[in-house]
């Protein structure tokens, strides 16, 4: 067997390296019994390296691809011209000649027409595609001309789209080879493209079949418009017949050619019904040899079909696993989280041991995110209304997903049934949580949230101490038994009213008084600067670091180029370092433990690196003048002073006025004592979790020193019980972390659906048609008040470079996020709903805000002027 050429007998899965994607998956394919695939050859990437890589100057000119931008066109341009015409101008030795010449004959002589097509070792992969990155040439006919074919195939591996796509997704030019197929020509009646999922809906029962007539060519590259079938267990479901005036025919002399379709053939169905169930049938014969659903492309010739290829289709998101044979459907909880970036799987454990101990499941994971599965609650009369009003609460378009859901009633009357989660509290149920709330409400006691936030610090420093000095085995267990204590502290029937009262006097006050008064959202107003909101309190108290930093100019000099592994030594060298080391810490003392994405534990926590901070630092410096903590503050509380006076004013004038005015007083008092500690439970979290991070860090450090990983990070591929067995035996296969890092890598490209269904399908929810403004975005209504700025469209930290009077538009934001609202004059999120982190934060520091923009950061442009209105939930592009 030649290193050169194999066969595509010769060729499985296992050979990749050497044949590329597509020749892998064609050698796949001939061994699917009943599949029909032209008979063909590969030149394997050994030939590629022994007649590209080893030459000396394009070697050079490859290494000159290294620094080019995927945006610097230009550069790409003139690169890859002078690559091309250098891989077009080699020699193609005898050796591999004679190889390619001797698999010509077996497939019926030199002059055998071919289809030469490029197949990349990172192409029709899982993970990625590279989809109609290289060449394919068509009827090529005899030795000189298949050679030459290959040549260019070759070279096409550096045309300007190629080398974009691989700058822009981060491969290294020299660890991507090609290999190239040479197949006999189908010359098809009709040809096209097959997915055994919907491409649209994402529906994995669904099979979409595209069909014109001739060569698939013509459509693939937009030239005619394709017949579409979308065909279900049997069924044509739906059938779209494209008129096709041209199509794509093969040249005797090779080569092909466009010519006319005759009139009466133009308006045809390309297929019969028989040959379209017949496609399906051999899409779900594919799909099952590879394991996952295919994007198939085939040819009918002399009345069968020749399948040409098939790839994985790498867009579609992950089914979470279901066994029952039942409908099941599940809503995302990172949209509930406003955290809709994929988990490392360190991060997945531990928050599957903290449900674990909470006596819930976690729910599915599915690329490596959590779903819930809402099934039992779609079916059951009373959990059902309770479970979309609560969504209305977190996500109205995830709930009206939801309703769309219901609409369907083949599809739901086949949900699964179970025990729901509703009013899930623990042992004691939902009882003590409503003595619980009574007697608050009653008694408006100002000091019970103080004295629930203590009880949880005192066990924090009851954690800190236990855990020092602990090691190996015993710090896992130790680790795993406090997650009792957070489970108890999670299901305190007295801590969970609290933060339910809170809630519930916001939604009091907002529905009585618009009833009363015509007044929206008014609680609002009421909410700012309320007592003991810790996250808001964060993006505050970073104002006083900065006042720290801006009186001491080499302080501020250092910020800019400061790095984290030296960042306090760095300080101390500086004129005032001392100081402002004070205050960062004290700073990270209270709020280190948190980040972007911070419920997953292997995220860098500013305490970890507190360059993440400094953006932050220097824009409050930039926008603000000293003393501005405590002046936002002051105005907050004389804001929602003013408010409450303004609507009890009112309302004392109406017909029984004294009464509503007392019972609105009341409620007002409540929303100022607890609706504040509605932020702490995820904070109690993260103080434990920057704990456990400390510890389990200096044990990956440890395992580096054992030379069992290679740097620390390597554990966040891990499992807890995973890490702790590696702990305890020094004994790990690397490939482990290999693959799932790259699967992660592979994850986090995804977009995560609010609402998928146990089919694949990807549901959206829309909102309820209204009079908005022309153009307007729709959205939902989280803050107050209309504000005109500059949008600063901003997806990560990092990119904080923020003016007074810009507006903030992001995918979504977490706690860690609030230091930046003190800096912006309203918000804009793609992820949220009334009661979510950002919608409190905008509420406590007097921000318009809308939510749930879709495609907000894609839509709105960075730089634009925009108009934000928080009151009737829309942003217009100025």
């Amino acid at each position: 067997m030649s290193a050169y050429v194999l066969g595509l007998h010769d060729i499985d899965e296992t050979r990749l390296p050497l044949v590329g994607g597509k020749g892998a998956n064609l050698g796949e394919l001939s061994a699917i019994r009943g599949v029909r695939v032209p008979r063909g050859f590969c030149v394997t990437t050994d030939a590629y390296e022994q007649v590209v890589e080893r030459d000396a100057s394009v070697s050079a000119l490859i290494g000159g691809l290294t620094g080019l931008r995927a945006d610097d066109r230009a550069g790409i341009a003139a690169a890859c011209a002078r690559l091309r015409a250098a891989v077009e101008g080699l020699t193609v030795p005898d050796e591999i000649r004679r190889d390619i010449e001797r698999n010509l004959g077996d497939m019926g002589g030199a002059d055998v027409a071919c289809a030469v097509r490029s197949s990349a070792t990172a192409e029709d992969l899982p993970s990625s595609s590279f989809a109609g990155q290289q060449d394919t040439y068509l009827n090529v006919r005899g030795a000189e001309a298949v050679i030459d074919s290959v040549r260019r195939c070759w070279a096409s591996l550096f045309t300007d789209r190629a080398v974009a796509y691989r700058i822009q997704n981060g491969f290294d030019h020299r660890a991507v080879r090609l290999s190239v197929v040479v197949q006999q020509m189908v010359f098809p009646e009709a040809s096209g493209i097959l997915f055994t999922a919907d491409p649209v809906s994402a529906n994995r029962t669904v099979v979409s079949i595209d069909a014109g007539f001739g060569l698939g060519e013509a459509f693939v590259s937009g030239l005619v418009n394709a017949d579409n079938y979308r065909v279900r267990a049997g069924r044509i479901i739906d059938r779209k017949i494209a008129a096709q005036t041209k199509e794509l025919r093969a040249l005797p002399s090779g080569g092909t050619e466009e010519l006319p379709v005759e009139p009466a053939r133009q308006s045809a169905q390309k297929l019969g019904d028989e040959q379209i169930l017949l496609l399906e049938r051999l899409g779900r014969e594919i799909e099952a040899h590879f394991g996952r659903p295919q994007d198939i492309e085939w040819a009918l010739y002399d009345g069968a079909f020749h399948i040409l290829q098939s790839r994985p289709i790498t867009t579609l998101y992950p089914v979470p696993p279901a066994h029952d044979g039942k409908n099941h459907v599940y809503v995302s909880y990172g949209h509930r989280q406003m955290m809709t970036d994929a988990f490392a799987p360190l991060g997945l454990s531990f928050f599957s041991l903290l449900h674990d101990k909470l006596g819930r499941t976690a729910g599915a994971v599915a690329g490596n995110r959590f779903y819930k599965d809402v099934s039992a609650e779609l079916t059951s009369v009373w959990a059902r209304p309770a479970t979309l009003k609560s969504l209305d609460q977190v996500d109205v378009l995830m709930a009206n997903a939801l309703r769309a859901v219901l609409k369907r009633k083949e599809f739901a009357a086949g949900l699964a049934r179970g025990k729901t989660s509703m009013l899930d509290f623990g042992e004691g149920g939902v009882l003590p949580i409503v003595r619980h709330y009574l007697r608050l409400a009653r008694e408006d006691d100002p000091g019970v949230v103080p004295d629930l936030i203590a009880r949880t610090e005192a066990t924090v420093e009851r954690l800190r101490s236990e855990i020092a000095g602990k090691s190996g085995d015993e710090l896992f267990a130790c680790i795993i038994d406090d997650h009792d204590v957070l489970a108890e502290l999670t299901f305190d029937p007295r801590s969970v009213a609290a933060a339910f009262l809170g809630i519930q006097s916001v939604n009091w006050v907002n529905k009585h008084m618009e009833a009363w008064l015509g007044e929206k959202n008014a609680a609002d107003a009421i909410a700012q600067s309320a007592d003991h909101n810790v996250v808001a309190a964060m993006g505050l108290d970073l104002l006083d670091v900065a006042d720290a930093v801006r009186e001491h100019p080499d302080v501020l000099r250092y910020l800019e180029t400061a790095r984290c592994d030296t960042f306090y030594e760095g300080l101390a060298a500086c004129a005032g370092g001392a100081a402002v080391g004070d205050a960062v810490r004290g700073y990270l003392d209270t709020y280190g433990m948190h980040c972007a994405g911070d419920i997953d534990l292997t995220r860098t926590r500013w305490s970890e690196d507190p360059t993440l901070l400094v953006p932050l630092v220097l824009s409050d410096i930039r926008n603000f003048p000293p003393g501005e903590r405590r002046r936002k503050a002051e105005q907050g509380r004389a804001e929602a002073e003013r408010a409450m006076n303004d609507l009890l004013a009112r309302l004392r004038e109406l017909p029984g006025g004294a009464g509503k005015a007392r019972r609105a007083a009341r409620k007002m008092s409540l929303i100022r004592h607890f609706i504040g500690y509605r932020e702490y439970s995820k904070h109690a979290l993260l103080l434990r979790y920057e704990i456990y991070k400390r510890a389990l860090m200096k044990e990956a450090a440890g395992l580096v020193a054992r030379g069992v990983v290679k740097e620390p990070e390597d554990v966040y591929f891990l499992s807890i019980e995973e890490f702790r067995k590696v702990v305890n035996t020094g004994e790990l296969d690397y490939s482990v972390i290999t693959r799932r890092r790259e699967e992660h890598e592979t994850y986090q490209r995804l977009t995560p659906p609010r609402v998928i269904t146990s089919e694949g399908e990807v549901i959206s929810g829309a909102y309820e048609p209204g009079a908005l403004p022309e153009g307007a975005l729709a959205g939902i209504a989280v803050s107050s008040g209309v504000v005109e700025g500059r949008a600063r469209v901003i997806r990560s930290m990092a990119e904080a470079d923020l003016e007074d009077g810009d507006i903030l538009v992001t995918v979504f934001t977490d706690p860690s996020w609030s230091p930046l609202f003190v800096s912006v004059k309203g918000v804009v999120m793609e992820v949220g709903g009334v009661m979510t982190h950002g919608a409190v934060v905008a509420r406590e520091y007097g921000l318009p805000a809308v939510v749930g923009v879709e495609d907000a950061t894609r839509r709105i442009k960075d730089g634009q002027r925009i108009r934000v209105n928080g009151a009737e939930g829309y942003v217009e592009i100025l």
